[in-house]
């Protein structure tokens, strides 16, 4: 008896101590600057890198490729892993549109000062529009672009209803719903400070959607995103393929799609 009553402190004491480190490091696993998994293309297209500042000491690293203001922007908000150049193989099909693109590294990515948190991102990015406000664009002609985490960011802002539409690729629910998937063993719920409560927000949004997800995907369920789409409010659009996993292929397919949903609106 005395033996089972040590065993079962024992464990306890052990998944404690799991609780602690997770919630104290979640951040370091939740944003991965350093890691890099990406295509590494050429760069085929001209921009100008620019620093945006978004406090009074934090500029962010972006990409700017400007074509004719009075077009529309894509607004660019990359996920969780990586820097700018490995968006190289994406922003070579956009770069074919006639659009300005507009991609900024997050805070504590691409050298970036600074920690990422939902709250940081969220702040970060209304002044990136801002910026964007200063040269003469108007929200009614920016695209909202997200890639992964980024959805998460672009849903939130799309709320605001002021923008020319959303994309959102490889989108999550919720980042409570996304880690349970790796972590079904920990009270997810109540130990994530950042939470990109997608599926709470999308209803808010009332602005044309296209949501792109990969069938074979394997960090963030297929699932996930045929839910977003079902909750989202009309004008809305899906595209999907049998064999992208979480990276989706940039091919003539995926990007024609794009093309004609930001020609319709």
């Amino acid at each position: 008896m005395k033996t089972t009553i040590i065993i079962i402190f024992s464990i306890i004491f052990i998944y404690l101590i799991i609780l602690s480190y997770m919630y104290l490091n979640q951040r370091k696993l939740m944003y991965l600057p350093s890691e890099n998994n990406y295509l590494d293309d050429k760069i085929s297209f001209e921009y100008e890198e620019i620093f945006i500042p978004v406090d009074e000491k934090i500029n962010l690293r972006s990409w700017f490729i400007k074509k004719n203001l009075n077009n529309k922007t894509l607004l660019f908000f990359h996920g969780n892993a990586g820097n700018l150049s490995n968006r190289t193989y994406k922003l070579n099909e956009f770069a074919k549109l006639d659009l300005n693109i507009l991609i900024f590294a997050w805070r504590g990515f691409s050298g970036n000062d600074g920690e990422p948190s939902e709250l940081n991102l969220y702040n970060d990015s209304k002044k990136v529009i801002k910026w964007l406000n200063s040269k003469g664009v108007k929200n009614n002609n920016i695209i909202l672009y997200g890639e992964s985490l980024g959805t998460g960011v672009a849903v939130e802002l799309a709320t605001s209803n002021t923008f020319n539409s959303v994309i959102l690729e490889s989108p999550f629910t919720s980042m409570i719903n996304a880690a349970k998937n790796f972590y079904p063993w920990l009270p997810i719920k109540y130990l994530l400070k950042d939470k990109y409560e997608s599926e709470n927000k999308i209803g808010n949004v009332k602005i044309p959607i296209l949501i792109l997800h990969g069938q074979k995907d394997n960090i963030v369920p297929f699932s996930m995103g045929k839910k977003l789409f079902d909750l989202a409010n009309d004008p809305k659009e899906f595209f999907s393929t049998e064999h992208d996993d979480h990276m989706m292929t940039f091919d003539t397919k995926l990007v024609e799609k794009i093309k004609i949903f930001i020609s319709k609106y």
